[in-house]
């Protein structure tokens, strides 16, 4: 690979990312993995500060939020993950390869975009406070998080229309801010093509 990386411990220092904290008041922060309430059931960024994004992602994602909230007043978007350093990419790969767990998450020997701050996994808020209900819950690694399949799971009773909805609205507004979605989990999306980020960086180690 030919970008530059970049360690997490040195990030504060460079210019391309932004700390969420900078962030539009109408976007909350909850990362996730920053707690037990994942998939893995433990904190997997202990010590590390995580709670970064390129600064094109972070205004995509306010985009996102503005778009979101003309369209739909009260509602606004939860940020559940952005930065994932390579190091901690390489934990959870380990953790997971030839598991069925495997495909939803980055090889990283490609290198996750997470990696690269260039991904977010979110969610959307209710005026009330509460999150949408989405049909799965964030990191629910089965078929019901594909949003891919959204159609056949309608059809078939295993989502609501209500649910798909929700998902639909998620799904607007991201795009609204430069984002793509996957077909696989409803709640990860880039900023940008994929192979560009990789090919330009940096990556985060």
């Amino acid at each position: 690979m030919g970008f530059a990386t970049i360690r997490v411990e040195d990030i504060a220092g460079h210019p391309a990312f932004r700390h969420l904290s900078t962030l539009h008041p109408s976007i909350d922060v909850d990362l996730r993995y920053t707690t037990a309430h994942n998939f893995a059931g433990r904190v997997l960024y202990r010590g590390y500060d995580c709670a970064w994004l390129r600064a094109e992602a972070a205004a995509g994602l306010e985009a996102s939020a503005a778009w979101l909230a003309s369209r739909r007043p009260g509602w606004r978007i939860r940020l559940l993950d952005a930065l994932r350093p390579q190091r901690v990419q390489e934990a959870i790969w380990a953790e997971v390869v030839g598991t069925p767990m495997q495909m939803y998450f980055a090889d990283p020997a490609r290198g996750s975009i997470h990696s690269f701050g260039m991904a977010v996994d979110v969610t959307l808020l209710s005026p009330q406070g509460s999150e949408s209900d989405m049909g799965s819950g964030f990191d629910e690694m089965s078929e019901l998080s594909h949003p891919a399949m959204n159609d056949e799971h309608l059809a078939l009773g295993a989502l609501s229309a209500a649910q798909v909805t929700e998902r639909g609205w998620l799904h607007a507004a991201m795009v609204r801010g430069g984002f793509r979605g996957i077909p696989t989990e409803w709640w990860h999306f880039d900023f940008g093509d994929r192979a560009q980020v990789r090919r330009d960086g940096p990556r985060v180690d």
